[in-house]
């Protein structure tokens, strides 16, 4: 362990209790990645379309169905939505291929979720903190399944929040119910459970608020141990009841140090493999991904892995990601989805790994 990377540790613990800003944190300098199991990527988006060296691509999101889909006119296993946080929301096919692009102005996490009937038709509903002036909140929007035609994804409507800068984002399901989970810059934590009213439009009702801390941004919920990951970005990764009731009820599952979660810490999302279930984080401050299993008890540490160069460039200063299990387009066991902050070529984007790579680099 270099002493350059002991002084950044000791640095990222004195910030935690009160930093209220972004540990940028660079190793080695920029594109610096640490140690974990190499993965490659299998294939990537186009460069989103914010360019000017501009920190602009964010998150992802993953749905898929049982059945192709029409998506602009397209058919389609599903697709990815990824944020353009200078610009909207991009939706790409599991090719890497843009399907649609919504200039929505400044999103920047997303997730999806069934489980929504909108006019007497279910539907795939995404989320989005947005940021745009004049629409503060949680933007919405909505893909029909059973559409045909120039189906595509379509905007809904959006939660208005007094969270004065929307930051992380995800979605959650307990029982009927489909939960909206806001975290603010600075910490403020927002649930919300959504529904669609008689004329088909979102309504929301504020179930819990929370103060986590200092500045936060990824989340994600697993629904069968009830359990609500957030990452601290200075901090470290906490887990939270996805019961409202549960309040600001929390456990430390990992401080942020040196070779586990870097400052800082980014994204999160869960994959389910079979029984199994893995929580997947973005480490920033060393462009790694750490994994945990979440089925037990407790989360078990597993490992961490890396996106080195291959079929397309290796992933540094990792943002945002999304991962699913099971057949996903091309990929037969699952897909993680992450974004790349600096490219071979062109601006920011997308990488999608195939799960298979990861398990086997990870000796899963």
């Amino acid at each position: 362990m270099t002493l350059r990377l002991l002084m950044a540790a000791a640095a990222a613990a004195l910030l935690a209790g009160c930093a209220t800003t972004e540990v940028d944190y660079q190793g080695e300098g920029a594109g610096f990645v640490g140690e974990g199991a190499a993965v490659q990527a299998r294939l990537e988006t186009p460069s989103v379309g914010t360019g000017g060296g501009e920190d602009a691509a964010d998150d992802p999101a993953i749905w898929a169905s049982d059945a192709p889909v029409t998506v602009n006119g397209r058919a389609s296993p599903g697709f990815v939505a990824g944020t353009d946080k200078k610009a909207g929301l991009y939706i790409y096919g599991f090719d890497g291929q843009v399907l649609q692009f919504l200039p929505e102005g400044l999103l920047n996490n997303v997730d999806a979720v069934e489980g929504l009937t909108i006019d007497g038709r279910a539907q795939v509903v995404l989320g989005a903190s947005d940021r745009t002036p004049g629409r503060t909140g949680i933007s919405l929007y909505a893909f029909d399944p059973a559409g045909a035609g120039a189906n595509g994804v379509r905007p809904w409507g959006y939660i208005s929040t007094d969270v004065v800068e929307p930051y992380g984002f995800c979605f959650a399901r307990r029982g009927a119910e489909v939960h909206a989970v806001l975290v603010g810059h600075e910490g403020e934590l927002r649930q919300y459970v959504l529904t669609a009213d008689a004329a088909g439009r979102p309504a929301a009702r504020e179930v819990r608020r929370a103060d986590i801390g200092t500045i936060s941004e990824g989340c994600a919920a697993d629904e069968a141990t009830d359990a609500l990951y957030i990452n601290e970005e200075n901090v470290g990764l906490w887990r939270y009841g996805l019961d409202p009731a549960s309040g600001d009820r929390r456990t430390l599952i990992q401080p942020a140090a040196p070779d586990r979660l870097v400052a800082d810490a980014e994204g999160l999302t869960i994959l389910a493999d079979g029984d199994a279930r893995y929580l997947i984080a973005s480490s920033q401050g060393d462009s790694t991904f750490p994994v945990w299993r979440i089925d037990g008890a407790a989360p078990v540490w597993v490992g961490r892995f890396k996106v080195t160069d291959g079929p397309v460039d290796g992933v540094t200063g990792t943002d945002g990601l999304a991962a699913l299990g099971g057949a996903v387009g091309s990929f037969p066991e699952g897909v993680v989805v992450v974004q790349d902050d600096v490219n071979d070529v062109g601006t920011q984007n997308f990488k999608y790994i195939d799960w298979r790579d990861i398990k086997a680099a990870l000796g899963l």
